[in-house]
């Protein structure tokens, strides 16, 4: 099971090398967010909460958190449940929203990104992430790999304004986290792999270590760009 802090604290040690850079630069994006989101926030594809602690404390204004998933979730049994295309929700019933690590997952993503725009109430905020460079998972319901210009697109026709889109990591982390991903998930868990996979492990903690120290976050989306995921907010019109 994973922990909350695995989420809200995450520390970078030869067994996180896979996962710590994309926990890390989500969290830091999710927490620049905190001060635009108030009263009754929605979260899609909520899994195991893990942000909800943060979301319910200052500087966010929010005082009713809904975790929204499918029946069948494996993580938590959510606030709310729907079908992957229709909120159970009102019109214009929630005054935020969130999708962290969701969109890739979605066969027709405007259809969700339709229904957080009608649930929203105008002028309301949404802040989401998606992974660029990450291994298959949630077989067979992993979707899609966005880059940005597609990610604004799929918002923009489904009702968003000033969409705004960072890169969660440039080269040096792509590396980094592509190191992570290969020592932590190529070799198997049991047996001699199991040990081969730790020894490597600590042979490249110090590596990917320098590599996301040397990091730059990239403020432009430039031909030749190599990223690790995105994440960002739009907001739904007042009119």
């Amino acid at each position: 099971m994973t922990s909350q802090d695995e989420f809200l604290s995450p520390k970078l040690t030869p067994e996180t090398l896979d996962i710590f850079w994309t926990r890390t630069t989500i969290l830091s994006a999710l927490k620049e967010t905190l001060p635009y989101f108030s009263e009754t926030l929605l979260d899609v594809g909520c899994g195991y909460m893990p942000y909800k602690s943060l979301i319910l404390k200052s500087p966010s204004s929010v005082k009713n958190y809904i975790g929204l998933d499918l029946e069948d979730n494996i993580y938590q049994k959510p606030d709310l449940v729907w079908d992957g295309k229709t909120i159970p929700l009102e019109d214009c019933s929630v005054d935020c929203a969130m999708a962290t690590e969701v969109f890739e997952h979605c066969p027709e993503p405007e259809i969700v990104m339709k229904e957080i725009w009608r649930v929203l109430k105008p002028g309301g905020i949404i802040f989401f992430s998606v992974p660029f460079l990450w291994n298959l998972h949630a077989v067979p319901y992993d979707e899609y790999r966005y880059t940005p210009f597609s990610l604004k697109r799929h918002l923009s026709k489904s009702g968003f304004k000033s969409i705004k889109i960072q890169a969660l990591g440039g080269w040096d982390a792509a590396l980094a986290q592509m190191l992570g991903l290969w020592v932590r998930r190529r070799f198997q868990f049991s047996g001699k792999q199991s040990l081969l996979r730790s020894i490597l492990s600590r042979l490249l903690f110090p590596i990917i270590w320098l590599l996301i120290k040397l990091d730059q976050l990239p403020e432009q989306f430039n031909e030749g760009l190599m990223i690790t995921g995105l994440s960002g907010t739009a907001i739904k019109p007042e009119k």
